[in-house]
């Protein structure tokens, strides 16, 4: 592990609740919840006075609602959200060539690779520096942790929330990890931190008591290790600048179960096409077609086939869809479905003809990457075009966002990211002065943005102006 605190990481704060309240007025102070609307919808982001009253990430919007009914509830704007991570992700490129994006909101940087950082002082500089910058660009906050590990890092940075900056100076990582629950270390989750506390132990102190080999035994070998090496704040893991994409893939979550089998087939066919725009938006093609499943009961079949050579072709990618389908039984109802493509590549087999090298019905591990925006369905109907929190103009009243919609109406208030909080009003679904059109910027004249750092050779150690 190194001698000074030169990793970074950097978290911003409520990021999709915070743009909301950044880019409207009228909803700065107020509790923001941010995800799917429908019956299963599910939390992207809350704001924290929504998290004073108990919402947060992952959790039902049905709970949500229980939770905090005056709130304000957004579909998320998610092109909007990448525009600002752009820009974020542009202010670390230019203090290192090794940036790590964990997420949209989430990354670490490498100071030592970029000369910016030796020492604590230094790091401490860099890192509140880049917090103002950061507000300047985008008029949000982020929390910076720095630390000599990628572990303890991520660490500060949850300690530094909301709005602040932590720094773990080398030789107190023991002291300060001993006391902290086990749930804290990566790779603890519920199940982990359960097993662990039927064993009696509590504390990532008591983590390291325990000793390896009766870590091995609760929790096997690869795991047993690498926690005993957490907890004694081992973690030699290098900043990565690339992460490479292993798969593409898009689903829905419906709101009522499909029961009709023509439905779902119709169903995967769209969702294979909207997985091979993804595909060729990102300039590449696959050998493995996934379908994915998730039952009325929440039983969830994953299934696959390999082809002889990778494809972009939205038709080849239907086509085996289709064939996996057949695998599965959709007796009962369906409630999400998903198709995913994998073993990615630059380049396409043009002479493919959609047959697997291996069986259809292939079992593969979950955990592919899903598209968070799904596009609208067919026969969608008319208030529901104006999702709540997505932005409008109207030829009279100029830009605003959607507050409600619903039996044939809908509800704007007329604000941008510069004014005060806006006036409300109604109209009807189809007026033609109405219209669906792009956010605004945060920010009206952003300083501009610095060079990315090159990945050649970094410049040597220099002081840094107080």
């Amino acid at each position: 592990m190194r001698s000074a605190p030169t990793i970074l990481h950097l978290d911003m704060d409520a990021f999709y609740a915070s743009v909301e309240q950044a880019s409207k007025p009228s909803l700065r102070g107020k509790a923001v919840i941010v995800g799917g609307l429908g019956p299963r919808g599910v939390v992207a982001t809350a704001s924290y006075e929504a998290r004073v009253l108990g919402v947060h990430s992952a959790m039902p919007m049905s709970q949500a609602r229980r939770l905090a009914p005056n709130a304000a509830y957004l579909v998320p704007r998610f092109a909007l959200y990448r525009s600002i991570s752009d820009q974020v992700m542009a202010l670390l490129r230019a203090l290192s060539p090794l940036v790590e994006p964990l997420s949209l909101d989430e990354a670490f940087v490498d100071l030592e690779a970029g000369g910016r950082a030796w020492d604590e002082r230094s790091a401490r500089l860099v890192g509140t520096k880049l917090r103002a910058d950061i507000r300047a660009v985008t008029g949000l906050t982020g929390s910076v942790g720095l630390a000599a590990s990628k572990m303890l890092a991520k660490i500060a940075s949850e300690q530094a929330k909301p709005d602040g900056l932590v720094v773990i100076e080398p030789g107190t990582e023991r002291a300060m990890l001993e006391p902290m629950p086990v749930r804290t270390l990566p790779g603890v989750g519920p199940a982990t931190g359960d097993h662990l506390r039927r064993a009696g132990i509590h504390t990532v102190g008591e983590i390291a008591e325990a000793g390896e080999d009766e870590l091995v035994r609760l929790l096997g070998k690869a795991h047993g290790h690498a926690l005993y090496a957490m907890a004694l704040a081992r973690d030699d893991r290098p900043v990565v600048a690339e992460r490479e994409t292993k798969s593409v893939s898009v689903e829905d979550t419906y709101d009522v179960d499909i029961h009709d089998r023509v439905r779902v087939g119709l169903e995967v066919q769209r969702l294979a096409d909207r997985c091979v725009r993804r595909l060729r938006g990102a300039g590449l093609s696959g050998r493995t077609i996934v379908l994915k499943v998730r039952r009325y009961d929440f039983s969830t079949l994953t299934r696959s086939e390999t082809l002889r050579g990778p494809t972009d072709d939205p038709a080849v990618v239907r086509e085996a869809a289709a064939r996996l389908l057949d695998s599965v039984d959709t007796t009962g109802g369906v409630r999400l479905l998903g198709v995913g493509v994998s073993g990615l590549a630059d380049y396409t087999q043009e002479d493919l003809f959609a047959q697997a090298v291996g069986g259809a019905g292939e079992d593969v591990a979950e955990g592919t990457e899903s598209e968070p925006a799904p596009e609208p369905r067919p026969e969608v109907p008319a208030e529901r075009r104006w999702p709540a929190g997505h932005d409008v103009r109207h030829t009279e009243y100029g830009h605003g966002w959607v507050q409600g919609s619903g039996l044939g109406r809908v509800t704007v208030r007329f604000e941008t990211p510069g004014s005060a909080p806006g006036r409300v009003k109604t109209f009807r679904v189809d007026d033609p002065e109405l219209e669906a059109t792009d956010p605004l910027p945060l920010v009206e004249s952003p300083p501009e943005l610095p060079e990315p750092m090159g990945t050649g050779e970094a410049e040597p150690p220099r002081p840094l102006e107080a």
